[in-house]
C-alpha cells in the first residue's frame, strides 16, 4: 500500500483529512510520524504557495508522496483578513479562543449583513519527482456575533451557513464533511490521488 504523508502537525486537521481519504487505498502518516522533519515557514503569499512548500519541502527530503494543505478565513468587511495568517491572527502565541475573541472584536461594530466570509482551501500533491497537482475548494458563510458550538477547530464557531442558520461549530459533521472548503478541495485531491495512483501502481 502506498504511504501518503500529509505535511501538518495539527492533529484536529489531520482527523479531518484521513477521514475524507479514508476510502482510499493509502497508508496514512503524517509529521508525527517521522523525527526531525525540517521546519517549514509559512511565508508565502497566497495559501496555495503554502500548501506547495509543505508538500515539497517534505517530498524532497524523504522521497515520498506527500500532500499538503493550507487553509484560512477571509471576511470582507476586513478587506480579506485574516486570510493567510488565520492560524496566526492573534500573534505568536495564537490559540483558536484568542483568534476568534479577536476576529469578534474587529467586527462589533459591523451588522450581520456585512459579516460575509468565506473559507478556503488549497491542496497541494508532491512527489519526489515535483509537483503534481494543486486543487481547491471554498464555502460562503457570514461571521456569527458570537460562538456557537463546540464541533471542529479554528473559527467554525464562528462561520455561520445561511443555508443551515448554523455554524459550523454547531452542524452536523456528516453535513460539514459535504459542504465545508475542505470537503470541496478533497473532492477535487480525490480525483487528483487516484489518476496518480492508477499511473504509479506499487
Amino acid at each position: 500500500m502506498k504511504e501518503l504523508l500529509i505535511a501538518t502537525n495539527n492533529q484536529k486537521k489531520l482527523k479531518e483529512l484521513k477521514e475524507f481519504l479514508a476510502d482510499l487505498p493509502l497508508k496514512i502518516t503524517s509529521l508525527k510520524d517521522y523525527k526531525n522533519m525540517p521546519h517549514i515557514e509559512e511565508d508565502g503569499k497566497t495559501f496555495s504557495a503554502n500548501a506547495l512548500k509543505k508538500a515539497s519541502t517534505i517530498s524532497l527530503y524523504t522521497k515520498k508522496l506527500v500532500m499538503g494543505e493550507d487553509s484560512g478565513l477571509e471576511v470582507k468587511a476586513l478587506d480579506n483578513n485574516p486570510g493567510i495568517f488565520s492560524a496566526r491572527f492573534s500573534g505568536a502565541n495564537a490559540t483558536d479562543k484568542k483568534n476568534n475573541a479577536k476576529l469578534l472584536r474587529s467586527l462589533r461594530k459591523v451588522s450581520i449583513k456585512k459579516r460575509q466570509a468565506r473559507y478556503r482551501c488549497f491542496v497541494a500533491l508532491t512527489d519526489q519527482s515535483g509537483i503534481v497537482d494543486v486543487v481547491s475548494g471554498s464555502c460562503s458563510g457570514l461571521i456569527s456575533t458570537r460562538s456557537k458550538g463546540s464541533n471542529g477547530f479554528g473559527y467554525d464557531p464562528l462561520f455561520l451557513v445561511p443555508r443551515y442558520n448554523k455554524t459550523f461549530g454547531e452542524l452536523d459533521p456528516n453535513i460539514k464533511s459535504r459542504i465545508s472548503h475542505r470537503a470541496r478541495a478533497l473532492k477535487k485531491f480525490k480525483f487528483v490521488i487516484k489518476k496518480y495512483l492508477e499511473a504509479h501502481p506499487e
